[in-house]
């Protein structure tokens, strides 16, 4: 068995370099590797490293997890679902300095975990009959604010009479992820909603970095959720604090 345990989360991160593919885990604020994306914006700011493309639901918020390799401008293509209330990613989208890949959440989901699974594409309802499927929405905008690329028409099939929308799955260079617990081997465990899309992250990349809360001696087979066989590095963290990303209280 190999240990995959790292030092620290600097050296986890060490070979991430210009126009990488980057498959980041969480949902919002929950379960995001944080303190990984805090340690490749230390070494992206050394290396002067870039251009990278983020294949994540969101891009963090102002000021935290991938909100952070935003503000300085290391990202250069988004492939999620959602821009929320980051208005750092808002404005790069909109005044040209962010292509941005929009696709459904189950999908998104979906096609990391083809990726994975070395499924190559599959159909889906989802987006059919939208521009989603028939191509047009915005991808990249000028600096004057027109419309510089679109996206492309998805092929379409008749499946027993409804119509369903082709999507190619997704392959990433690294993943980056958080987990509650996991053996030197790699086997991991997710704590309730921080399992979101952590699992298809781990599976869809080459390299798969994870931080982890805690580390011990070995993961029971029945509570693994994703094996070592998809893990490459594995750095403890300790337990980590993410905030609250939308406030409400009531009157």
């Amino acid at each position: 068995m190999i240990d995959k345990t790292v030092s620290s989360p600097r050296d986890a991160v060490h070979d991430i370099d210009s126009g990488a593919a980057i498959a980041v885990g969480g949902f919002g604020l929950v379960g995001i590797p944080a303190r990984l994306i805090d340690a490749l914006r230390e070494h992206l700011a050394d290396t002067g490293a870039g251009d990278l493309t983020v294949i994540s639901n969101n891009l963090g918020t102002d000021g935290f997890g991938l909100g952070l390799l935003l503000e300085d401008g290391r990202i250069s293509r988004s492939i999620g679902s959602y821009i929320g209330s980051n208005r750092e990613y808002a404005r790069r989208y909109l005044e040209g300095e962010l292509s941005v890949e929009f696709t459904p959440q189950g999908t998104l989901a979906e096609r990391m975990r083809a990726g994975g699974a070395g499924v190559p594409a599959f159909y889906t309802k989802a987006g059919v009959g939208t521009q989603l499927a028939d191509g047009g929405l915005p991808v990249r905008y000028a600096s004057d604010g027109a419309v510089a690329e679109t996206s492309r028409p998805k092929e379409t099939r008749e499946f027993n009479g409804e119509l369903y929308v082709l999507e190619e799955a997704i392959t990433a260079d690294f993943a980056l992820v958080h987990a509650a617990k996991a053996d030197r081997f790699g086997n991991l465990v997710f704590h309730e909603t921080a399992r979101n899309f952590n699992p298809d992250a781990a599976r869809c990349a080459a390299v798969t970095i994870v931080q982890v809360e805690e580390l011990v001696d070995a993961v029971a087979p029945d509570e693994v959720h994703v094996p070592g066989i998809y893990v490459d590095r594995v750095v403890v963290v300790g337990p980590q604090e993410t905030g609250i990303e939308n406030r409400t209280v009531r009157k």
